[in-house]
């Protein structure tokens, strides 16, 4: 087992893995950004290293000062946690090159799934359905009416590179083609560095649902479930839970053993996921596989009694899985919200700032990932997500009730934030009898929009 781990993170995931190594018997080094000198992971790590200025650029994706302050503090691992350069092929290259172990997949694993082009590829292969589209990148806007044309409309452009929705243009009839894959290519290169794109039909309001795998060096992969992460704005998860409403046992048997078919063509190793669009009828396609732990994993770990991030560690440490495919039993039904600091009355826009008070709920099967705290200030460089509320309960009606007391019970004032935007939608019936799909949030956004209209209306009239 590792002696000493390095984050190569910030925030609630990097608090997560601190916890995961006290209990491993591992010490821990934090790097931080001149922004996060006051962050809770710099306070509670072994030790720490400043890494650089507040921009992300400059330090948590400078894979040379990241490299540098483990070497400092002779850590024998790094854990890259999610975003930044968790899936940055090169990085785990560099940090292996150096005798230090990457908590991750190797790169070319990382590689050839990043690459979303090859990874298709490689599920359809393989027998994996996917979603119909280009073969690999698309050349020109010519190639793109072409391919377009074929598969039929609407079509989602998308970076090869891409992730969170950036990048990503849909195009409901030809005349949308040429500006929009223009754009998709320049966002793609702004994001990314790499301006490749392909093409794939859409799935005209699916459920978004994705498998959470574990590959340890001895050939065993086995999956933990479904989550489903239907509910989205812009591509961007707003709840998850696990395990979905619309997976049958059946079906989650049948997309398990698909996902590790999927992962076994790579002779994958640690955590990660594979992602599905299922639609009305059950049938669903491959969409991409994320090569790193989730934001979202620990409605698994809730749902299962199983510690992900721990089995992380210790399949990267050379053991093997501690868990065969039949003791993975989804005891609970677990939700969890990301509780972000935007403002939901102005577009979701981003609101940085200090928090003046700070309160969580607590209570039987509730728990807080978070980083924050009263007098913390939110810093405008990095994602803005506060905190992960997740609750866990025998049913998912009684999960949905925990979930609104909850939201009811955790106050953070001096910045705007979702909370209030979240207790909307566990109140929505649709949500609550389970009649969703990823077009959610963008029809209940559009029916609060005609009803303030029309009381607009009826205050007009009447004055």
């Amino acid at each position: 087992m590792f002696r000493k781990i390095l984050i190569a993170n910030r925030g609630e995931i990097a608090l997560r893995v601190i916890r995961a190594c006290r209990e491993l018997g591992i010490k821990t080094v934090a790097v931080y950004s001149e922004a996060d000198r006051a962050s809770l992971h710099v306070r509670f790590a072994d030790e720490d290293v400043c890494i650089g200025p507040a921009p992300s650029a400059s330090s948590y994706l400078d894979a040379k000062r990241i490299i540098s302050a483990a070497e400092v503090t002779n850590a024998d691992a790094i854990h890259p946690g999610y975003g930044f350069l968790a899936e940055n092929a090169e990085f785990a290259e560099i940090v292996e090159s150096c005798g230090i172990t990457f908590i991750g997949p190797k790169p070319d694993m990382i590689r050839k799934m990043g690459d979303k082009g090859v990874a298709k590829q490689m599920m359809r292969r393989a027998g994996i359905p996917v979603i119909p589209g280009s073969d690999g990148i698309v050349k020109d806007v010519e190639e793109a009416h072409s391919i377009a044309a074929e598969i039929g409309y609407p079509v989602m452009i998308k970076a090869v590179a891409g992730g969170g929705g950036r990048g990503m243009r849909m195009c409901r009839d030809e005349s949308e083609i040429e500006t929009n894959f223009a754009m998709a290519r320049a966002e793609a290169e702004v994001a990314f560095k790499n301006p490749d794109v392909y093409i794939e039909k859409v799935i005209v309001n699916p459920h978004h649902v994705e498998i959470q795998l574990m590959g340890d060096s001895f050939g065993n992969i086995i999956h933990f479930g479904e989550r489903d992460c239907s509910i989205q704005r812009r591509h961007q998860k707003l709840v998850e839970e696990c395990p979905s409403p619309i997976i049958t046992p059946e079906l989650r048997a049948i997309m398990g053993r698909t996902a590790v078919l999927g992962a076994s063509t790579i002779h994958y190793l640690g955590a990660g996921t594979v992602e599905f669009l299922v639609d009305g009828e059950g049938n669903f396609y491959f969409m991409e596989m994320n090569t790193r732990i989730q934001v979202e994993h620990p409605i698994t770990e809730e749902a299962t009694d199983i510690d992900l991030v721990k089995e992380q560690i210790r399949v990267a440490a050379g053991e093997k899985l501690r868990y065969r495919q039949e003791d993975v039993i989804l005891k609970w039904h677990a939700i969890e919200c990301r509780i972000n600091a935007e403002d939901p009355d102005k577009d979701f826009r981003p609101a940085p700032g200090e928090i003046t008070s700070f309160h969580v709920p607590g209570g039987h099967g509730i728990r807080v990932d978070t980083a924050a705290y009263a007098k913390y200030i939110i810093p405008p460089f990095y994602d803005s997500m506060i905190a992960k509320l997740i609750v866990r309960a025998q049913t998912r009606r009684q999960a949905i009730e925990k979930m609104k007391y909850a939201l009811e019970e955790f106050i953070i004032e001096g910045i705007p934030t979702t909370i209030d935007f979240h207790r909307k939608i566990f109140s929505h019936p649709d949500f609550i009898n389970g009649n969703f799909d990823t077009s959610f949030i963008q029809k209940m956004n559009e029916s609060n929009k005609e009803e303030q209209t029309a009381k607009t209306k009826t205050v007009d009239n009447e004055k």
